[in-house]
C-alpha cells in the first residue's frame, strides 16, 4: 500500500491556532523569555518511551519551523514506520528558546496522532488473513480530522467519508425524517441525478428487514449495525446473494476482543469511531543533549 500524503494546508492552519493557544497573543513563552539567553543554541531528540507507529513528523516539524525558520528538523524514520522504545524520531538543532517553546505542542501533536496510527495498526494485525478492511467514522477531534484520518492511514486502515459533504449516509434518523429508508435512498439517487454528480450512497441497516429494504434501494455499500454475529453472517450471505455489488459494513461497538470474528463472517468493511475518538496517546518526550 502506498503511503498517503499530508499537504501543508491540511496542518499550517491548525498548527498556528496551537501555538496561539500556548502563546497566547502576543506569543511568548514567559519561562523560556526569562529563563533562556536569546543566542543559546541546542539540539535535542524526540524519541519514543514506548512502541508503537509513528504519525505527524512533518506537522512537529512545521511547529518547530513557525517559531523559527532557522531550525534544521532532521527525522530519523518516516510516517508509519513501527517504533520501539527509544527510538529516536526527530531530531533538532538550532535555537534553544524556539525549541523550548514548541516543545509541548509539537509532542501534543506526534503523541496525538501516533496514538491513533498505533491503535489502527493493532486492530489490521487482528484481522489479518481476512478479507475485511479497517475504516475510520467521523468521530474525529474537532479540527483535527484530515491529521487522524491520515493517521488511520498510516495504521494499515481505510478512510471512510471525509464529511458530510462528500458522500450520502443514511441512518436511522435520516430514513424516519426521509419516510422510510428505501425512500431515502430514491431521493438520494434523485438528488444525485439532479445534481449531475457521482456521490457514493451509503445506508445502514439494524436488521434483516432492513437490510433487504436497503438493498432494493440500490446503494454503493450497506452499514450492518450493532448486529451479532449470526445477523451479520445472515446478513451477508445474502447481500453477496440478491446485491453482489453492494459493499458490506459492519459498524458498532466493535473492540480488538471482537474484530477477528467480525471480520471472519465475510464483511468488506469494520468501522471503528475509537480509532479516533479513544486512542491513547503515544509516550514521546523531547530531550535536550546531555540530559
Amino acid at each position: 500500500m502506498s503511503s498517503p500524503t499530508l499537504h501543508p494546508e491540511a496542518y499550517s492552519a491548525i498548527v498556528d491556532l496551537a501555538l496561539l493557544e500556548d502563546l497566547g497573543p502576543e506569543g511568548v513563552d514567559l519561562t523560556t523569555a526569562w529563563l533562556v539567553p536569546a543566542q543559546a543554541e541546542a539540539t535535542a531528540t524526540i524519541i519514543a518511551r514506548r512502541a508503537g507507529v509513528v504519525a505527524g513528523l512533518q506537522v512537529a516539524g512545521a511547529v518547530f519551523n513557525k517559531i523559527s525558520p532557522q531550525i534544521s528538523c532532521t527525522p530519523r524514520v518516516e510516517d508509519g514506520a513501527a517504533l520501539e522504545p527509544g527510538q529516536v524520531l526527530l531530531e533538532l538543532a538550532g535555537s534553544a528558546r524556539a525549541i523550548l517553546t514548541g516543545e509541548r505542542t509539537a509532542l501534543n501533536f506526534l503523541q496525538r496522532l501516533s496514538g491513533v496510527a498505533t491503535l489502527t495498526r493493532s486492530f489490521v494485525e487482528a484481522v489479518a488473513g481476512t478479507s475485511a478492511r479497517i475504516t475510520d467514522t467521523r468521530k474525529t477531534t474537532p479540527g483535527l480530522r484530515a491529521l487522524e484520518k491520515y493517521a488511520v492511514c498510516l495504521g494499515g486502515g481505510v478512510n471512510h467519508r471525509f464529511g458530510l459533504y462528500d458522500a450520502v449516509l443514511i441512518k436511522e434518523n435520516h430514513a424516519m425524517a426521509a419516510g422510510g429508508l428505501c425512500k431515502g435512498l430514491r431521493l438520494a439517487h434523485q438528488g444525485a441525478r439532479d445534481q449531475g454528480r457521482r456521490v457514493r450512497l451509503m445506508a445502514e441497516a439494524r436488521n434483516q428487514d432492513e437490510v433487504r429494504s436497503a438493498a432494493a434501494g440500490d446503494p454503493d455499500r450497506i452499514l450492518l449495525d450493532n448486529m451479532d454475529l449470526s445477523e451479520l453472517r445472515q446478513a451477508v450471505h445474502f447481500l453477496r446473494r440478491e446485491a453482489p455489488q453492494v459493499e458490506i459494513e459492519a459498524t458498532g461497538d466493535v473492540n480488538l476482543n471482537t474484530v477477528r470474528q467480525i471480520a471472519e463472517t465475510g464483511v468488506d468493511f469494520i468501522s471503528i469511531g475509537a480509532l479516533t475518538h479513544s486512542a491513547p496517546a503515544l509516550n514521546l518526550s523531547l530531550l535536550f543533549a546531555g540530559t
